[in-house]
């Protein structure tokens, strides 16, 4: 069963999307339900995930497909029933929202595909560089690709929370030494410092910039940062 809030967000999504063509906005959904801040929208989002009502599609910018409606919710659609359709919006409105990245939906592991968990990363101040452990962490095979190498963090601190990555959540990364802007990217600060952080190019200088507003942009000049994976995927516990 729905809670009321979680019932008004697919009922707004399902009417904009029937009006539109689109899906709404986080910044519309927010203002629709009148909630204070965007990660309000991201937990109602997930929950309606979670019970089957839709599914955000990976690596496509603000694509939404609905599942199923509620029994007392009647398509606005001609006699022969709901059919899911999957809605592509536009990327720049999306990075506005900062809305969740690619591939960051949360379903259960498949045994056997392990990578190292090699420690926690800070989305907030940055601290201390990358911890090594022996722990192995399963995860699903839709995260991983087979010729790249990937590595687990825990992830602390709520400076990432508008994208969808909360305190405790377990980031999938993909050791690359390159990224484009967008990304969200595990960066090492004058080899001493790692942070999770999305990655903006200012001509020579490299930002890092939280999704949370309390937060402030961090510049640096490009030869005191050092990539060391792109974020690929995200597991969380309940």
């Amino acid at each position: 069963m729905l809670t009321k809030k979680q019932y008004d967000l697919l009922v707004f999504i399902h009417e904009r999307v029937q009006r539109d063509g689109v899906s709404p906005s986080f910044d519309e959904m927010k203002e629709a339900l009148a909630l204070r801040s965007k990660s309000g929208i991201h937990r109602l989002i997930t929950a309606l995930e979670e019970r089957g009502y839709i599914r955000r599609m990976a690596h496509r910018a603000r694509a939404v497909e609905i599942i199923r409606l509620p029994e007392n919710l009647e398509p606005r659609r001609p006699a022969r029933g709901f059919r899911p359709s999957v809605i592509q919006g536009d990327r720049d409105r999306l990075e506005a929202a900062a809305a969740t990245p690619p591939a960051t939906h949360e379903i259960a592991a498949e045994p056997g595909l392990e990578v190292p968990l090699i420690g926690r990363i800070a989305a907030g101040t940055p601290i201390e560089a990358l911890e090594q452990g022996d722990q192995r962490l399963a995860v699903p095979s839709q995260m991983i690709d087979p010729a790249s190498e990937h590595y687990a963090l825990e992830v602390k601190g709520d400076s990432m929370i508008d994208a969808g990555i909360h305190e405790g959540d377990i980031v999938i990364i993909k050791r690359q030494d390159t990224a484009q802007t967008g990304d969200i990217i595990v960066a090492l600060i004058d080899d001493h410092e790692a942070t999770l952080k999305r990655l903006r190019r200012k001509g020579g200088a490299i930002a890092l910039e939280a999704a949370n507003p309390a937060y402030g942009i961090r510049v640096y000049r490009a030869d005191q940062v050092k990539i060391q994976g792109r974020m690929v995927g995200l597991i969380r516990t309940y």
